[in-house]
């Protein structure tokens, strides 16, 4: 979860590193680290706290350095503190790393190092891997290379590393396992990170490590990729990006996420794009098509998916079997695997993630792939793990999502599935013709549908904000399709406000959460006129007759819920397929505005990374 940045080549490394660092702070802010190497030593820097305070500490190190690593801290092992940031320097200090992951066998390893009369001054994994690392070039008077592949053949865990030698300033070496590294290719110069955005303003060209890869980067030469495990030698694939400089900038808003809420509309309708073809009712899906028989002779589909992800899986739920009659299980990534699932070669697993890289996610998958399934994913970012380890899948086309809280990574993902689900249920034949296209014309409007929710609800939210920024919990409730929606509003408000709030279904109030109603507990009700409306309004009487605080998001319109509500959120009319992504956009803004009100750091909240790729 932590984020890397290298450079090698003729500009000056520092800048870039600090630059491409800020780009890459969403992946961990608990502290940072730079290194350059000049005549054969090496410039450190390092500090607890965010890149700003690295920028401040950093006057003594020289511009005119041409190669350097750089990293920011998520912590796992080790508390946030300048000891246990990284860089980390070899026990002779000869050779430093920055890594991203966890070394699992490092307590072992650092007892036989220790014996071997190393001396370790953090807590941290990644000293004990350097100090490996130099345990086998001296031991063998290896190269760099050499040395850190032989030391990566003896650790279990997850990695991306960068290795540099003070006496060789050509070289970086490079290593993944189960986290992300990018390789860019520029003229006769070289960067590397933890995703593309750090080079983009230098480079369009990028080669992507596979797992079990490492790779040297020399000036002057070609990247060298090789297998960690058996030395073979790998043909570089170069990958062109496809997003700009532009879209991982504020754009003149205060916080990306707000930037990426107001971003949806352009962010779905981009999904959409080239795959519903309402003209010719058509929904063009070639990792659905070049499959349709495994789809609609499927036993079952289970989806595999974490956080806001596994909302979007919840959804779905209710999509594919309401639309498609296939049934469909979700299931908590992280728990999938250790439970010992029976997963058949009828099976269809869908993985679902926003980066691609999710550790736990892509565990899921493997497991589901040695026991036979089809796997198919569903996530935003070309080239990811889960993109290359699927036999198929679809991209969200929502752009680069910088806040930690994910927004338009969410409706991306809820239409994806809508697409899909359509699809399916018009070719299984389970959707009349004119059903099909119903919900195909009406699927085309809901970008517009957006753009006239956020343009209507943003001044009643903040208003709502200004009221409940105070309560110290909150409860959630809807119904049917909009059960998640609960569960994701909650969610939000819980990152980044650091409010404690529940999602539940409606009817499960009665059994157990009634007790938490009084007159200082907001309960926000989803209760669209869809589904179980009357329900919905039932579960809001019990609430009012306990003097709870009902904050109603309810469609265009709506009387009956207007007299039980303290405040009401008008989202436009639409089908219950479609209902919680309109939904989503006052839930997304009622957790942003509480958040600004509290003063919290809305992009980068406390203990949490926007990609999470350790255990």
């Amino acid at each position: 979860m932590c984020g890397i940045v290298g450079y090698l080549g003729h500009r000056a490394a520092y800048p870039i590193i600090i630059n491409g660092l800020r780009r890459l702070e969403y992946r961990g802010y608990d502290s940072a680290g730079v290194v350059i190497i000049e005549n054969n030593e090496f410039g450190l820097v390092k500090t607890k706290g965010k890149v700003s305070d690295l920028e401040e500490k950093s006057e003594s190190i020289n511009n005119a350095a041409s190669i350097g690593v750089g990293h920011t801290r998520w912590a796992t092992h080790g508390v946030p503190n300048d000891v246990n940031s990284h860089p980390h320097l070899s026990n002779n200090e000869q050779l430093v790393i920055v890594h991203n992951g966890i070394i699992e066998n490092y307590e072992a390893i650092k007892t036989e190092l220790g014996q071997k009369g190393f001396v370790f001054h953090s807590d941290t994994d990644t000293e004990v891997l350097i100090n490996l690392i130099q345990y086998f070039k001296d031991k063998d008077a290896l190269s760099l290379t050499d040395a850190v592949r032989y030391a990566l053949n003896e650790v279990h865990g997850a990695y991306a590393i960068a290795v540099l030698d003070k006496s060789n300033a050509n070289e970086i070496v490079v290593g993944r396992l189960g986290s992300p590294l990018a390789i860019g290719i520029g003229e006769n110069e070289f960067f590397i990170a933890s995703d593309a955005s750090p080079f983009l303003q230098f480079t369009k060209d990028a080669v992507y490590l596979d797992d079990g890869e490492m790779a040297t980067i020399t000036l002057g030469k070609d990247v060298d990729i090789r297998k960690i495990q058996d030395n073979l030698q790998v043909i570089p694939a170069i990958q062109e990006l496809q997003f700009n400089l532009e879209e991982i900038e504020k754009g003149g808003f205060e916080h990306f996420m707000l930037k990426e809420i107001y971003e949806q509309p352009k962010s779905i309708r981009d999904t959409m794009r080239g795959r519903l073809l309402v003209d010719e009712g058509v929904i063009r899906m070639a990792g659905v098509w070049d499959h349709q028989e495994k789809f609609l002779k499927a036993k079952r589909i289970i989806i595999v998916a974490c956080g806001t992800s596994y909302h979007a899986g919840l959804v779905a739920e209710y999509l594919i079997e309401d639309l498609a009659r296939i049934p469909v299980e979700v299931e908590y990534a992280s728990e999938f695997r250790y439970r010992n699932p029976i997963i058949g070669k009828r099976d269809i697993v869908i993985a679902i993630s926003q980066s691609g890289e999710t550790a736990d996610t892509l565990a899921a998958l493997k497991l589901a792939k040695e026991k036979g399934a089809f796997i198919f994913g569903v996530n935003n970012v070309v080239g990811s793990s889960i993109a290359r380890i699927t036999d198929a899948g679809a991209y969200t086309h929502a752009g680069p999502e910088i806040g930690v809280a994910s927004t338009k990574a969410f409706t991306a993902q809820l239409t994806i599935l809508s697409l899909m689900a359509i699809k399916l249920g018009k070719h299984n034949g389970n959707l009349s013709a004119e059903k099909f296209n119903a919900l195909t014309r009406e699927l085309d409007a809901i970008p517009e549908l957006v753009q006239h929710t956020l343009e209507t609800t943003a001044e009643k939210v903040i208003e709502i904000a200004e009221r409940y920024k105070d309560s110290p919990n909150a409860l959630y409730l809807g119904r049917g399709y909009n059960y998640p929606s609960a569960l994701e509003g909650a969610l939000k408000l819980k990152e980044i406000s650091y409010i404690h709030a529940e999602g539940y279904p409606a009817a499960e109030m009665k059994h157990g959460p009634i007790a938490l109603i009084d007159e200082n507990m907001p309960v926000v009700i989803i209760a669209t006129k869809t589904g179980h409306y009357e329900k919905v309004v039932s579960n809001a009487q019990e609430i009012k007759a306990r003097s709870g605080q009902i904050i109603a998001i309810v469609n265009q319109g709506d009387q009956e819920v207007r007299k039980i509500a303290d405040y009401v959120i008008e989202i436009p009319n639409s089908s219950e397929e479609f209902s919680p992504i309109l939904a989503a956009i006052p839930l997304q803004l009622l957790s942003y505005y509480i958040a600004v009100k509290l003063g919290k750091n809305v992009d980068q909240p406390r203990n949490l990374a926007k990609s999470v790729t350790v255990e």
